[in-house]
């Protein structure tokens, strides 16, 4: 069998390993064998490794990694089968290498590798827990960006003092370099939700990190597709909430309910438009509960449970499922409501009380029946 060596040296058989550099892909088969040579080039005689965390790209980017990493031991793939997400892509690469230091880098080519070699120093010197590329320290660019792709993310840049406690000029950034022992202490209270990761790491040490900051340039994608999206600023927004409030609320729940939210939205948009056009109300009230219940499960699908989301025909095991789950909560809702009610509260209290009944069962059961692990 022919083995593919794009790699040069052989510096992984020499002394212990220094850095290990991660990388999360989706749909990156075409950037893995550049993204390694400017690799090589820019660490030279490091001590390094690449471990490349695929969630099984439907372009061949595993088999890609496979190919080139039958020449050189420095390679490494973890393949990951019914799970996605860079987050949690990160943090498993992260535990599989023995790594003092440990970097992270996109695979599309946008991040500057040239500036690893000082990243690394600085982590390895104990200048720095974290060292971090920046694109908004002086000396650092976004690029060719669009003036509203820019403004979005300065925007979330803003809003990321939300949740930290140590002034960072780019915590958006993927691009950082991490000592061992300061990603071990924020792994157990990372909440793993979304694209953000370095926000995740710094906001969940209990301890404020050494930084420092490395001007770059970004640069224009090479090959692929932008994963930015609507999506991504929402799981944003939710990891914002979640390292502020979610050791008090599971951040889920709070997506679940703002879902159940608009899910009453549509709800009376269908009801009153039936009731317009003639309908009787128990058939438009029937009608918009459907409607509204299939609402939330699809919405809830695509951003709730986007870790554990349904495809194909599991889909509509799960919509049964979640009618199911749905309608008992309905009846808790009244059940609980209407005892409370008897029991002389006021009609507020009552109504409320049901509605909560109703919205732990629906969370509940709809994670353990639906979109159980």
């Amino acid at each position: 069998m022919k083995r593919e060596t794009i790699l040069g040296g052989q510096n992984h058989e020499h002394g212990p390993i220094e850095l290990s550099v991660i990388i999360p892909t989706f749909n990156e088969a075409k950037n893995v064998a550049l993204l390694l040579e400017k690799l090589s080039a820019a660490l030279g005689n490091t001590c390094w490794e690449a471990v490349f965390v695929d969630d099984n790209s439907p372009d061949g980017t595993a088999d890609a990694v496979r190919r080139i990493a039958l020449g050189d031991r420095r390679v490494r793939i973890i393949q990951r089968i019914g799970r996605r997400g860079l987050s949690s892509a990160v943090v498993e690469g992260m535990l599989a290498t023995a790594a003092p230091v440990l970097a992270v880098i996109d695979g599309d080519l946008q991040h500057d590798e040239t500036i690893l070699p000082a990243m690394l120093d600085d982590v390895a010197s104990g200048r720095a827990d974290i060292a971090i590329g920046s694109r908004y320290m002086e000396g650092g660019s976004v690029g060719d960006w669009s003036q509203k792709r820019e403004a979005g993310s300065r925007a979330a840049t803003a809003l990321s003092k939300f949740a930290l406690k140590v002034e960072l000029s780019d915590p958006m950034s993927g691009f950082f370099a991490i000592s061992r022992a300061k990603m071990m202490d924020a792994v157990p209270n990372l909440s793993g939700i979304g694209f953000k990761i370095l926000l995740d790491l710094v906001a969940s040490l209990k301890t404020p990190p050494r930084i420092s900051e490395h001007p770059y340039t970004f640069r224009s994608r090479a090959e692929g597709e932008s994963k930015a999206s609507a999506l991504v600023a929402a799981e944003y927004l939710l990891l914002l909430l979640d390292k502020r409030v979610g050791h008090i609320i599971p951040a889920r729940f709070l997506s679940f309910l703002a879902v159940g939210g608009l899910g009453v939205g549509v709800h009376l948009a269908v009801l009153w438009t039936m009731l317009q056009l003639g309908a009787g109300f128990v058939n438009a009230q029937s009608t918009a509960v459907v409607l509204a219940m299939t609402f939330n499960f699809f919405l809830n699908n695509i951003f709730t449970y986007q870790d554990r989301q349904l495809h194909g025909w599991k889909m509509i095991g799960g919509l049964l499922s979640f009618y199911a789950v749905c309608g008992l909560g309905a009846v808790a809702n009244v059940g609980i409501g209407t005892w409370m009610h008897a029991h002389d509260s006021q009609w507020w209290i009552a109504g409320f009380a049901g509605i909560a009944i109703g919205a732990v069962w629906n969370f509940a059961a709809s994670s353990f029946l639906t979109w159980r692990k």
